[in-house]
């Protein structure tokens, strides 16, 4: 085990919103802050799980020298009835623009989700977590 700390915060700024801070000094808004939405607490765990596969699997298939040209991942949820609402049920899709073999891409996901990403590992102790991905053409990408 580590010994080292992650550190954060998270200061009211009224409403129902919340400034988090890491200790590098990167923010995000949590909830409503004068009246403009931020993303949820639980969405966050969303987004750092599609973060965290989504680097995986951008090192892995650089390692590979798969030409990745653009990744998307997209993330949704369905949460308990009951409190305290953890996740149950947890959709991955992976978007890549690329000419990219489907083995190359297979394996990088199954290596992150199975074995790298950290969030994949804790989510998936409520969470049955399912994944798919598409391969599109190269020249269309998710920032055109």
């Amino acid at each position: 085990m580590s010994n080292d700390w992650v550190e954060t915060s998270a200061k009211w700024a009224g409403e129902m919103g919340f400034i988090g801070e890491n200790a590098k000094g990167g923010t995000v808004q949590m909830g409503t802050v004068d009246g403009k939405p931020g993303v949820a607490p639980m969405e966050m765990l969303l987004l750092g799980l599609a973060g965290c596969t989504g680097v995986d699997v951008v090192h892995i298939l650089r390692k590979k020298r798969s030409p990745l040209k653009d990744l998307e991942v997209r993330v949704r949820a369905k949460r308990a009835d009951q409190h305290p609402k953890v996740y149950v049920e947890i959709e991955i899709e992976y978007l890549l623009w690329g000419d990219l073999k489907p083995k190359d891409v297979a394996q990088a996901i199954q290596l992150s989700e199975e074995k790298y990403c950290s969030a994949s590992a804790m989510l998936g102790k409520t969470a049955e977590i399912r994944s798919t991905y598409k391969i599109l053409p190269p020249e269309e990408t998710a920032n055109d």
